[in-house]
């Protein structure tokens, strides 16, 4: 049986956040702990008892307070109304583990660039229906960005200067190398040298170190792979 996947929701529209409750309510895979009007408030209280039917076979983690790890995964509002900075309310809730799903009433681009930049996992507009809303929980679940119509374009038409122009070759090689492939395995794949593979490789690091974001290892250039969503199209 699938483990559950919790659930916590910061918007300051109330109707929004008990329309929500209803939705997941539905959900079986999904279980919504915390509701919240902000970071804040999600934070500093813990989350409420689930009833017996919808209870998380997982055994508790003693090493992490409940008020710390709100929830796999938070939906959270981009602009709410205590003014607080959409990239720290951002930071704040990774620190806790959970994972970001950014959800706003229009596509800003520069808003939604800013939001992936700050962390956030995903970006969705609050037009979209239960499943897909499901499916990008889910994606974030397991560890994989939530990709939206959205998202995919804002960073194709994302032209600031911490974003390096990146050739079709040079992305193919960091794609598939910050995957988990080893670039012996990627230069196969790509039909080259392993010695022109390394070349690619090196000119992405030196965009990055130019732009200002600098990649020394393999994890970092899967972060770069997730901050750019350069996996979305």
């Amino acid at each position: 049986m699938a483990r559950l996947i919790s659930v916590a929701v910061v918007d300051d529209d109330r109707m929004l956040r008990d329309g929500l409750s209803a939705w997941l309510d539905g959900v079986p895979e999904l279980r919504l702990v915390a509701t919240a009007a902000t970071v804040t408030e999600l934070l500093g209280a813990p989350a409420p008892a689930a009833p017996p039917d919808r209870a998380d076979p997982r055994p508790p983690d003693p090493a992490v307070p409940a008020a710390r790890a709100p929830a796999d995964v938070v939906l959270l509002d981009l602009l709410l109304r205590d003014g607080s900075d959409p990239a720290d309310n951002i930071r704040r809730v990774l620190r806790t583990g959970s994972r970001v799903l950014m959800i706003s009433t229009v596509p800003d681009r520069s808003r939604i660039i800013e939001a992936i930049r700050a962390g956030a996992d995903g970006y969705l507009t609050k037009d979209h229906d239960l499943p897909t809303l499901v499916a990008a929980v889910k994606d974030l679940a397991a560890g994989r960005g939530a990709h939206s119509a959205e998202l995919a374009f804002a960073c194709a038409y994302d032209d600031s200067p911490a974003r390096p122009r990146l050739s079709p070759r040079e992305r193919e090689i960091l794609l598939d190398y910050a995957s988990g492939m080893t670039l012996k395995s990627a230069a196969r794949r790509a039909g080259i040298t392993v010695h022109t593979a390394k070349d690619y490789l090196d000119r992405v690091k030196a965009k990055y170190q130019q732009a200002g974001r600098p990649t020394y290892t393999k994890l970092d250039l899967a972060q770069r792979v997730r901050e750019d969503s350069l996996d979305a199209g």
